[in-house]
């Protein structure tokens, strides 16, 4: 049996984040990321991977392992 974790399954962050993902043009919806986020807040849109800002701690995690170098952290102000 295959575990399966769905974005919106772990806590909601709240306003304690620091930094936030922001995908660019560059991504080609590859899935790295997703499969990665330890959050699993990476959703793979039509365009592009969207973090689901509720349950995004700010890791950096997606922007680390991003083949195409498409996520930049950004500061939270």
């Amino acid at each position: 049996m295959e575990l399966v974790v769905k974005p919106g399954t772990t806590v909601k962050t709240g306003s304690w984040r620091s930094q936030w993902p922001n995908v660019t043009e560059k991504c080609t919806r590859c899935g790295t990321c997703e499969g990665f986020c330890p959050d699993h807040c990476m959703i793979i849109g039509s365009k592009k991977a969207e973090p689901d800002l509720d349950y995004c701690k700010g890791c950096g995690v997606c922007a680390q392992v991003c083949p195409f170098k498409a996520i930049e952290m950004v500061e939270n102000k």
